[in-house]
Order: C-alpha cells, then structure tokens, then sequence
C-alpha cells in the first residue's frame, strides 16, 4: 500500500500555518458548503462517512454527534480534545502545528451541526506550548478573515474558539475529566451515566471530539461520503495518521488509507529494525494497548482487525521493540507512567497501578519472588473493569499481555536476578540486592 497525502498535504508547505496558503490550497471552502446545508445534513453526511473517532475508542463520529438533544435547556458545546498525553502518540501535534486551519475549520463545521453555543475550546495539553501558540495565531488569521465571531460568512451562524491549555495531566485526555479541567475543577473523571452529549460543560449537552477526528471533517463536506469509504474498508474507513517510534530505521507520522498492514508499515515504509535486529513485540495502539509477538503483525491496521488480534487500534500509537529491549523494563517504565498519572479518585487505580508498579520495580532490582508473575496477573484483575474511567484498564494491557508472552523473560528476571543476556538495561541497580 502506498502512503497518501489527505490529512498532511500542507504540512510541508512553505508557511504551511498561514491562512493564505491554506484558503490558496482549497481551504474554508468546506465552510461555505455547509452553511447551505441544514445541520441535520452536515451530521447524516458524517454518518454516512462511516468515520469512527480517532482518538482511542473508535465510536464512530456522526453517531456521537446525533446524540446531542435538540432544544436542550443549557447551551450545547464543543470541545477538541489536543491533550494528547498517550506515550507513543504524537500525531495531532503534527496537524496542530503545521496546518492548524484545517482542525479549526473542521471545528466551525462540527459546531455548526451540533448547535453549538457561539464560544468552544481546544484543549491542549499544557506541555504544548508551541502549538497554542500556532493556534492562537491561526484562530486570530480566521477571525479577521471572517471564519469566526459573528454572522460567519453572512449566515447568521456564530461561533468562536478559544485554546484552553491544560496543566499536563494524562487523566484530561478522557472525555469528563477534561470537562472538570475547562470548567476550572480538578481534572478528575465523572460518574456516567449520564455522559457529556447529555450533561457536559456547565451542564450543557457536550461533544468532545479529537484532532484527527475533527481535521478529517472538512475532507468529507469538501469530497462525499462515498470519497472518504474509498479509503480503507466497511466501518474502517478514510484516511489515517500512524505514528511510529522506538527501534525502527525512520520513525514518524505516516498517513494510510485506514487498514495498511502492519508488518509491512514496519518493514518496507519504516525501514525495518534498527541495527537489523530482531523483532520482539510491537505496542500497535499506543502505550496500554497489548503486545503483540512478531508472528501476530501480519494483519490491517484498523480497530476491528487490530481486536480480533487481542489488542487496540487505541491511537495508532505504534512502539516497535527488539530483542535487545528487555520486556520487564519496559513494562515496569510503563506502569511507572500510569501510577503516575492515576488520578486517585477510585480505590482500584490509586492503589493498584502502584502496586504493580512496585512489583516491577523489585523484579527488575533482582528482589523478585518466584509468585510475581502470577501476582501481576490478580493484581490486574482486580483493577480492569473497576474504575470510573478507563485509566485501570488502560495501565493492565501492557502488564497483562507481557507476563502471558513473555513469561520466561519474567521467571529469568527471578531466578537470576538480571535481564536475559542479549538485552540492555536503560537503568543502574537502585541498590546492592540484599542478602537474605
């Protein structure tokens, strides 16, 4: 499969955050063609698109939007989630600092057929400090052009954005936790039902929708439903940014029609293994997506195909391992990650991801105990499934699927106190083991 240019065909444009070069390459013109449309059709057109979200859940966009009440009592809201925290991840920086006009003009589309109230938010996260201000810049080139404020284009349609910059927390990357964060509340997941299309900002009904989901929106005004299928297959379809790292010859965001293999993305668009090593695992949906073993990548890269394998899609967040990395100190970086970023507010997360993280950590110190694996494994139990939010779940992928593949790697870890001889460690011994 050959790689395309759709959602990244300015990117490399002189001067590529300008409104000039973007209305000279065809921009804003989806604008005009929705305004014409009632924002019932603007919806159905998104429906028929097939486009499932592209920030980790993959529900599909039209559908979400449709849930919006009509005539609700508070205002209704749109909010862009750029709080992209998830390790492995770095696709939407890309669209928000080299073509910032495309998520905003996909943005005033959105608004428009949700009934958006006159003001919404980007939320980015506040270690973005870059890409607000690109965004800050490009949301002041729209108004004066007349995109934003009053009466847009003369149709009576109001509508402005304003960035909202977050504080660095990965818990405001989920949907009602970054509500609590641009409502000036400790960014802390909700209790749902009810969800935000029914009760959101302020108490209004709200729609949050991520970069690439919004950017993609006025490709399908601008070219048809039907254009945006012929990409990728039924319910997997359009466009989509892939974002690869770790130890692959050229890493960096790829754009596919939805579905490119995964085995070939990596070795015939990535250049293969660095330093012609072996490969050992790949994370194909950013970090809490499951492992998968090498002969387990020779599938399409979409989120059924990727689920029926035992993983996520998740953000296309792709982390290639070899065999020099050794799997226990990856994961244990991992769960560090999350026992980190655990909010606290449910028992089972608070608790639970520092606990594995703990018990990873004294394997790796060569203090584990021949018990450990299986422990990891009731451990993860007792914390998938049980709190507000899917952070609990998110930190067990990793934890889960590695002690069930590599399971000797973990036992060598115990019984000789050391990594496996072929791999290096990224970290001294924080002390001499103790002898007992």
């Amino acid at each position: 499969m050959e790689p395309i240019k759709i959602l990244t065909a300015n990117i490399d444009k002189p001067n590529s955050t300008s409104i000039d070069v973007y209305i000279d390459g065809g921009g804003y013109k989806a604008i005009e063609t929705a305004l014409k449309m009632k924002p019932e059709e603007v919806t159905q057109l998104v429906k028929d698109s097939e486009m499932r979200g592209r920030g980790g859940a993959g529900f599909p966009t039209g559908m979400k939007w449709s849930f919006v009440p009509k005539n609700a009592p508070k205002p209704t809201w749109l909010l862009c989630n750029a709080d992209e925290s998830e390790p492995g991840t770095f696709k939407d920086r890309v669209i928000m600092e080299k073509d910032p006009h495309l998520l905003i003009e996909g943005m005033i589309i959105a608004g428009y057929a949700i009934g958006s109230n006159p003001m919404s938010y980007i939320y980015i996260r506040g270690e973005f400090y870059y890409g607000a201000t690109v965004l800050d810049k490009a949301l002041d080139e729209a108004r004066a052009k007349g995109f934003l404020g009053k009466n847009i284009l003369g149709s009576g349609f109001d509508f402005d954005i304003t960035v909202a910059r977050g504080a660095g927390a990965y818990i405001c990357g989920e949907e009602t936790g970054l509500i609590e964060s641009v409502e000036g509340h400790r960014g802390q997941p909700r209790v749902k039902p009810p969800f935000p299309a029914v009760i959101g900002v302020f108490g209004g009904p709200t729609v949050v929708n991520n970069v690439e989901t919004l950017a993609c929106v006025p490709l399908i005004v601008n070219k048809g439903a039907d254009w945006f299928k012929s990409f990728g297959s039924p319910k997997n379809t359009g466009p989509k940014l892939y974002c690869v790292s770790g130890c692959v010859r050229k890493p960096g965001v790829y754009e596919f029609p939805m579905g490119i293999n995964l085995k070939e993305l990596i070795y015939d668009h990535c250049g293969g293994i660095l330093g012609d090593r072996k490969l050992k695992a790949v994370i194909p949906g950013g970090a809490s997506a499951p492992m998968l073993l090498p002969d387990e990548i020779d599938l399409p890269l979409n989120f059924d195909a990727v689920m029926k394998a035992g993983s996520m899609l998740g953000s296309a967040g792709i982390i290639v391992l070899d065999d020099s990395v050794c799997i226990v100190d990856a994961v244990w970086r991992l769960s560090k990650f999350f026992a980190h970023e655990s909010c606290g507010q449910c028992t089972p997360c608070r608790e639970g991801t520092n606990w594995l993280e703990s018990v990873l950590d004294r394997i790796e110190r060569g203090e584990g105990r021949k018990q450990d694996a299986d422990l990891l494994l009731s451990m993860s139990d007792n914390i998938g499934g049980k709190s507000l939010c899917a952070l609990g779940d998110a930190a067990i992928g990793p934890v889960i699927s590695s002690v069930k593949k590599f399971r000797d790697e973990y036992l060598h870890h115990i019984e000789h106190k050391s990594c496996l001889p072929e791999t290096v460690r990224y970290r001294r011994l924080d002390a001499p083991v103790a002898a007992h």
